[in-house]
């Protein structure tokens, strides 16, 4: 089969004879028809993030159609399409039993060759994939939009840690991963929770922050500010929801929101960066007992403002990856509650994503989500 493989940094080889995968027990084989270029992806073809190492076929956001089914494989059929988490998670372990498959030890993302695992991914004609990370999309969902849906679920994520759903207790209906499903069926916004209100920052506003916004917007958030170094990306922000926008480098911009905020801050802030500028904006911007989401890694360590943190009570949480977000990302991309056409830069052939690759790592173009096609 043809896949765009990795084989040293920053280098690929688009290859055409590439080994087929065949289902095993439990198994199905997926033919992808729409896979998005992840800035994870972009930060590992270069070696940096130790993440990446080659030969790796990269590749995590997709989705496509059910061609074969291994032994046992009884709540799938040939011709279903669907989309499927971006990790394998055991479905045992404690960790996933409570609903947390995104902490499972025995986890292995998609694309993902860290070392201690290589995991091919979806860069390719065809994976085989566990039933039970799949999900069913609707037909008149196409398969560019669909490939969203792990984007989406890493915002809805974070934001409902924000609203205080914990997981292994709120989750209980979406995250039984392998059931077929297009919805979790629940009254409100699928967790049966109350919106929330309140006012919130999202420093960052790329990619994963501009559907933040949105996602704090569709589970009720009354007011959100956008954060960034780039006006265009900013105006996006207000376009897609955000009530204000600010550049990063605006002087005394931390106390400004404070006032704005009512004067002590706001409700919570998400950093979607994950580095020492924008984290210490995302805790001195929010009220005395509020919450920071963590969400950016850029940098493995940076500069921390304990005593903001302590003498304001505030309340620090990391968001890893999703965990039983998908079938509220899949309802929300279709209904458009949740818009990711605005974010989609281009669709190209699989044969040209080396030279996306390249032009997304420039970042000279504004562009936000490149989809290759098989």
């Amino acid at each position: 089969m043809k896949a765009l493989v990795l084989t040293a940094a920053s280098e690929f080889n688009f290859d055409i004879g590439f080994p087929d995968p065949v289902p095993a027990a439990g198994e199905v084989l997926v033919q992808i028809k729409a896979c998005g270029i992840c800035g994870s992806d972009i930060h590992g073809m270069d070696g940096r993030s130790g993440r990446r190492q080659p030969p790796i076929v990269m590749g995590h956001e997709a989705a496509g159609e059910i061609i074969a089914l291994g032994e046992g494989v009884t709540d799938w059929k040939i011709g279903d399409r669907v989309t499927f988490d971006s990790t394998e998670y055991c479905g045992e372990c404690d960790e996933c039993q409570s609903g947390y498959v995104n902490l499972c030890p025995k986890r292995k993302v998609l694309g993902v060759s860290p070392g201690e695992y290589r995991r091919h991914g979806c860069f390719a004609e065809k994976i085989v994939l566990p039933e039970r990370i799949l999900y069913l999309i609707p037909q008149s969902l196409a398969f560019e939009k669909a490939a969203f849906a792990e984007p989406v679920s890493i915002a809805l994520h974070a934001v409902n840690l924000a609203d205080g759903i914990e997981v292994g207790e709120a989750f209980t209906e979406p995250a039984e991963v392998t059931e077929k499903t297009e919805s979790c069926g629940n009254s409100c916004e699928c967790h049966g929770e109350e919106a929330p209100g309140g006012t919130a920052v999202v420093v960052g506003a790329g990619l994963i922050g501009l559907l933040v916004v949105q996602a704090l917007k569709a589970r009720g958030w009354d007011r959100v500010i956008a954060v960034d170094l780039d006006e265009k990306r900013l105006e996006l922000a207000k376009k897609l929801g955000a009530s204000d926008a600010f550049h990063a480098k605006q002087e005394g911009l931390a106390a400004h929101l404070r006032e704005i905020c009512g004067g002590d801050g706001a409700d919570a802030s998400f950093e979607v960066v994950g580095a020492a500028a924008p984290l210490d904006l995302a805790i001195r911007c929010v009220r005395k007992g509020g919450q920071v989401i963590l969400i950016g890694n850029l940098q493995p360590n940076t500069p921390f403002p304990l005593q903001e943190v302590v003498t304001r009570q505030l309340t620090i949480k990391g968001s890893c990856s999703c965990a039983g977000e998908y079938p509220e990302a899949i309802r929300r991309i279709e209904d458009g509650s949740i818009q990711v056409e605005p974010l989609l830069s281009a669709v190209a052939p699989l044969e040209e994503g080396a030279g996306w690759f390249h032009r997304l790592y420039d970042n000279k173009e504004g562009l936000l989500k490149v989809v290759l096609k098989p």
